[in-house]
């Protein structure tokens, strides 16, 4: 099933949109990924950095799953532009606020691409000497994975497509949509 929708902005129909989980299976995998961080995690200091835009719908679910206390703070990396494709340069555009010294560190991202971006964020996080740091994801997408990156937490792993929804984004758009789509242009 697709859903085409009305952009009432401009009275033009959308690109079509491909269910791929729903909110219910999105529940479901980000309670079981929660667990497994909450074991792991036990009796440490453990510091979330969520990556925004996109991911603060994820890390705002999976940090009420969560059964340990956590820090949290945000980064944002500029990578992508308005495209569907990495322009290659990043930018942090918005640094940590507190310090991750000698704590333990899990990124939260709403998805992996080509991993250059985390490739980026886990080597800058890596100069400000955390006890570790490890990655979490939503999506796991390995269609133009470019760095042999490791994935410690993921709740959905994809081959290809471009997808939109709970928080990711094309242009900006998408990110209100409770559900993860592919998006058709």
């Amino acid at each position: 099933m697709s859903i085409r929708r009305l952009n009432t902005r401009s009275d033009r129909i959308m690109p079509e949109l491909i269910p791929v989980l729903s909110r219910e299976e999105i529940k479901e995998r980000i309670a079981g990924v929660a667990v497994q961080i909450s074991k792991d995690y036990e009796n440490r200091e453990l510091v979330l950095i969520g990556v925004l835009k996109g991911a603060f719908v994820f890390l705002s679910d999976l940090i009420r799953h969560l059964t340990i206390p956590v820090q949290l703070d945000f980064v944002s990396i500029s990578s992508y532009g308005s495209g569907t494709a990495s322009t290659g340069e990043i930018r942090l555009t918005k640094d940590l606020g507190i310090a991750i010294s000698g704590k333990d560190v899990l990124i939260v991202e709403d998805i992996i691409d080509s991993g250059q971006t985390l490739q980026w964020l886990s080597d800058y996080l890596r100069t400000l000497d955390p006890k570790s740091v490890r990655t979490c994801t939503f999506i796991d997408k390995r269609e133009r994975r470019e760095e042999n990156i490791p994935v410690d937490y993921a709740c959905h792993t994809v081959e290809e497509g471009f997808l939109v929804g709970y928080g990711l984004d094309y242009a900006e758009d998408y990110r209100y949509l409770p559900g993860i789509y592919h998006l058709k242009l």
